[in-house]
């Protein structure tokens, strides 16, 4: 008896999953339809304002007047969001059809690549970026500014990948690199050591995995791996979730050098032996310099057992830390706006 009940348990759970599933799935499509719809409505009403071009701001200020009159509830009529539809509609009015990635995302992020980029085929990529990433406008708006499609999806990466890795990993691991990567950090000077970046990136860690990209998840920095009579630390170790590999990461706040190279080496095949499970794939190293000569790293690299990738960094200052612990959080904002007066029963 108490076999059945466990057997009718296990069956229960089974299906409690896959209903959870179909739920998931379901509010997913219907909001995806939802976006698509909105999209093409406005798509459609940037081609009339754009066909009454000739009478200018006029007929924005006037339908936007307009159509609140007709649907006070409604929002979205604003002379500026009204401005944007024929913005966009005007971008891609020359397409056989509006591309399927931007149906995808919503239309906040549709102004903002319009807005920030000329190129469709970057528009797209960006889109791309939202969608396996899960970026807010914001994210996506300040990926821009700091130009990731330029450093992420064109730079020649200077990698051994396609030699010491498996076809789809090398791929995978190639467009995971960026050249520069740009790391904002706080309270950081142009005579800041190694150590100091690597302490600073410890306390950003958030906006370090979000510049490194999707599939980062931190193990520790100067972790410690030992033979039988040294100690040795890493400085910064990650675990690369869609890889399935242990990422090794060394700072050198220097130009590239040769022995670099060997050093890095070293802790990938210490990380293989003493970390790697059999279900992991072959740790890769990524060496992340100020400056390079490509020449020297490809020369560098040839010879190399070990995956490893090299890129040069940038760090930008964030707002200095002693400024941020004097600005209200998040909560004492909300809190503060709560006591105001409401002004509807003003």
């Amino acid at each position: 008896m108490s076999n059945e009940i466990k057997l009718l348990d296990d069956d229960f759970i089974k299906i409690v999953k896959a209903i959870e599933q179909d739920i998931l799935e379901t509010r997913f499509n219907i909001i995806a339809k939802a976006n698509k719809e909105v999209i093409d409505f406005y798509l459609r009403l940037g081609k009339i304002i754009s066909d009454n071009a000739k009478y200018g701001n006029n007929f924005i200020n006037k339908l936007s007047i307009a159509l609140k009159l007709d649907f006070p509830g409604e929002t979205g009529f604003s002379p500026r969001n009204l401005a944007r539809m024929r913005k966009v509609y005007e971008s891609y009015k020359d397409l056989d059809e509006f591309p399927k990635e931007l149906e995808m995302i919503s239309w906040s992020q549709n102004c903002i690549l319009v807005d920030k980029t000329k190129e469709l085929d970057k528009r797209l990529w960006y889109a791309k970026q939202v969608l396996e990433n899960g970026w807010s406008k914001t994210v996506l708006s300040h990926q821009i500014d700091l130009e990731l499609y330029e450093r992420q999806a064109i730079p020649d990466k200077l990698t051994n990948f396609d030699n010491k890795l498996p076809i789809a990993q090398s791929e995978f691991a190639r467009d995971m690199i960026k050249d520069p990567y740009i790391f904002e950090l706080a309270n950081i000077s142009k005579k800041a050591t190694e150590r100091d970046i690597e302490n600073a990136m410890i306390e950003r860690i958030k906006n370090v995995l979000l510049e490194l990209g999707k599939g980062f998840s931190f193990v520790g920095n100067q972790y410690k791996v030992s033979t039988n009579n040294n100690d040795y630390y890493i400085d910064l170790l990650f675990y690369h979730l869609d890889l399935r590999c242990f990422i090794v990461v060394e700072l050198k706040n220097t130009e590239f050098k040769p022995e670099f190279i060997g050093q890095l080496g070293f802790y990938v095949t210490a990380v293989d032996e003493t970390l790697k499970k059999e279900t992991d794939n072959d740790t890769i190293g990524l060496l992340l310099c100020e400056d390079k000569d490509k020449l020297t790293v490809e020369w560098s690299l040839k010879n190399v057992n070990a995956p490893i990738g090299v890129a040069s960094y940038k760090v930008k200052n964030a707002i200095p830390k002693e400024i941020m612990e004097k600005l209200p959080t998040e909560e004492e904002l909300n809190l503060y706006i709560n006591r105001l007066p409401n002004e509807e029963n003003e």
